[in-house]
């Protein structure tokens, strides 16, 4: 009963907490496991401290990530030297964006790069002399415990699922090898999971994430003002800004008027014509037909009536 004892015991342990992946610790019969690793009574389980966490001054693991604005006379071109920057220090180019040259615009370029966090810096400095650096920002996040943590995890799981392996072959029910698979397939999922939450970390721990705008002195960002004459120079630019933005309205605008005034002026032409006509046409009608008394085929005139008598 030696061996449907152990793989009851391990079974019991892989399935006891396999949904785990929160980084919790399971407790059972006074043991502890790793985060998000089952228990198994009996079976040895790593010790960890502080120091492997990268809590005693070891190697910090860090993500960085920023963006880059320079302005230059030519974006394109520029484009295409940043990625060669980037390719002879080891680097590469993820996603890259071209605007082509519109009308006084030189056009503009946007790419993703991925640089050896070594020599980041080195690299920025080479960037920012392809034009004129307008804005730069770097953010690092420490993620030294997640990365301790995730390689402990695969350490517990690749031990956990080697031992289930010994014991395949000394199953003797074909109830015991079916459990035993199941067990093994549930951990290897695990595994897999976790080494590509690894190989990710490690891929953004090695290559910083830089986002460089390249843009032409047409779209470049407007410096904000702090003395009396950089006042006046970004009132007087702003005050040009708007009149040519409001000839522009008035050009898009100006066909439109000129149709909607033609309209108007024929409408207001007919109806002083048709009210001249109504006024010619009052004038010239009779204002009170004469009756003419006709009385055995000679002309009478109307005799006036008599003076009404007062009497009193």
């Amino acid at each position: 009963m030696g061996i449907p004892l152990a793989v009851l015991l391990l079974v019991t342990g892989c399935t006891g907490s396999s949904t785990d992946s929160t980084g919790g610790d399971d407790r059972s019969s006074g043991g502890e496991s790793l985060p998000g690793v089952p228990f198994e009574p009996g079976a040895e389980q790593p010790s960890f401290d502080a120091d492997e966490f990268g809590d005693s001054g070891g190697a910090r693991e860090v993500i960085t990530t920023g963006s880059l604005y320079v302005t230059a006379s030519a974006p394109l071109e520029a484009a295409r030297e940043a990625a060669l920057i980037v390719e002879r220090a080891g680097g590469r180019v993820d996603g890259r964006s071209e605007y082509a040259p519109t009308g006084g615009d030189a056009g503009g370029a946007e790419l993703v790069l991925r640089i050896p966090s070594a020599t980041l810096t080195e690299v920025i400095d080479e960037l920012q002399q392809l034009g004129k650096s307008e804005e730069l920002i770097l953010s690092a996040s420490d993620v030294t415990r997640e990365v301790r943590d995730v390689d402990a995890r695969i350490g517990a799981l690749t031990s956990s699922v080697d031992r289930l392996l010994a014991l395949q072959g000394s199953a003797a029910t074909v109830d015991e090898l079916i459990t035993l698979e199941t067990a093994i397939s549930d951990r290897q999922t695990q595994l897999e999971s976790l080494q590509s939450q690894q190989r990710s970390l490690a891929d953004q721990v090695s290559l910083s994430t830089l986002r460089l705008t390249l843009g032409s002195e047409q779209t470049a960002p407007v410096d904000e003002p702090d003395t009396f004459l950089s006042g006046l120079q970004t009132g007087w630019d702003a005050l040009l800004a708007f009149l040519g933005g409001a000839l522009v309205v008035a050009g898009v605008l100006l066909p439109w008027l000129i149709v909607i005034g033609v309209i108007v002026l024929i409408a207001v032409l007919v109806l002083r014509r048709a009210g001249r006509r109504r006024e010619a046409e009052r004038s010239l009608s009779p204002a009170a037909p004469v009756a003419a008394q006709v009385s055995g085929g000679e002309r009478t005139e109307p005799t006036e009536p008599p003076p009404s008598v007062t009497t009193r």
